[in-house]
């Protein structure tokens, strides 16, 4: 790779403040970044970092006016430099090709072109995978499930009987889709397994980590809508829908039949409870544990999750509960010795 900061600014349809002639050999996180890389910042908290950093030129916001090394302004500085590293140094990853002779596969099985199954994969009576679809190794696909075009599910991946997967969905390793959803009657402290008949649908342009679970439904079907993005070790249970393009992070947990809308963010170990509604466009912080439902287009924070602000004030409060414990056991004293003098 090797460019000029003009040729790269016309590729992301950026600004540059400083010279326009520097080259350009290589892409490079900040920190990481030396003479002759280009990086970026998204994140003004980061701002710092452009004095320390050794690249040559560096992506930034377009509120970002001048700094210790030529920049280039764009709208969205992490989606522009994403752009570039695919331009400029393409994966070059290659997906498997062809059927391996150790893959298993059962009877009536709908297969699309250019499906590529890799060894011990092994897929049931019925299930369907369409065109250009990529099965690694050990991945595991139920009797009817489907499998749309242009998927990639990596190794020892199981889906689950009658689960339904969109067109460009990717899939890390050690996922489970379709699993039976937690669901027990207990009579005389005994659990009674209560049978769950439902299924999973996973929507086009799903991405999900590794090592997520999602349940199947006790009825109808758990729902993750188009374009959600879900990190790693996610627990979603049954009966959950989830709107579009939500972005649910690594540890969190969402109980049965909780509706997520669109555009939602739930952080990192958040938990929420079953039954609730979390409105479009809300954000749950990190560690938050929701009980109720939340209004659309609203942050919440803390345990039981509270609005953000009111949070940070509660919060707050109890940084100064120490000194407070002082100046009442003060009070204590001060009334203890007034009452004497009586």
């Amino acid at each position: 790779m090797k460019t000029t900061l003009k040729e790269i600014a016309k590729l992301i349809d950026g600004t540059i403040i400083g010279d326009e002639n520097i080259h350009i050999t290589g892409v490079s996180g900040i920190k990481e970044a030396k003479k002759g890389d280009i990086t970026f910042i998204a994140n003004s908290k980061y701002m710092n970092l452009m004095d320390a950093t050794n690249a040559s030129a560096i992506i930034t916001s377009s509120d970002v006016n001048s700094g210790p090394k030529t920049i280039i302004k764009t709208d969205n500085p992490s989606l522009a430099f994403s752009r570039l590293v695919s331009l400029l140094a393409p994966n070059e990853d290659k997906h498997p090709e062809g059927i391996h002779s150790t893959a298993i596969i059962g009877n009536s099985v709908k297969l699309g072109k250019n499906v590529a199954i890799q060894p011990y994969v092994v897929v049931e009576d019925y299930a369907e995978i369409d065109d250009n679809a990529v099965l690694y190794s050990g991945v595991y696909l139920g009797h009817h499930a489907k499998i749309g075009k242009n998927c990639i599910i990596y190794p020892s991946v199981s889906i689950r009987e009658r689960v339904t997967i969109g067109d460009r969905v990717i899939i890390h390793s050690g996922s489970v889709i379709g699993s039976d959803g937690f669901g027990f009657a207990t009579v005389k402290g005994v659990h009674h397994k209560i049978p769950q008949i439902g299924t999973v649908a996973i929507e086009d342009d799903v991405e999900i980590g590794a090592n997520v679970t999602i349940d199947r439904a006790r009825f109808d079907k758990t729902v993750v809508g188009r374009g959600t993005k879900i990190d790693n070790l996610v627990q979603i249970a049954h009966n959950v829908i989830i709107g579009e393009n939500s972005i649910v992070v690594a540890q969190a947990g969402i109980s049965g039949s909780t509706v997520i809308g669109r555009e939602v963010i739930l952080a990192g170990q958040s938990g929420v409870v079953g039954h609730i509604n979390i409105g479009d466009g809300s954000i749950v912080a990190a560690q938050a544990g929701v009980t109720k439902s939340v209004p659309p287009n609203t942050k919440v924070s803390g345990y039981p999750a509270k609005p953000h602000n009111v949070a940070k004030r509660v919060n707050a409060c109890v940084q100064r509960l120490p000194e407070m414990m002082k100046t009442i056991k003060d009070l204590q004293n001060r009334i203890e010795e007034l009452e004497k003098r009586k």
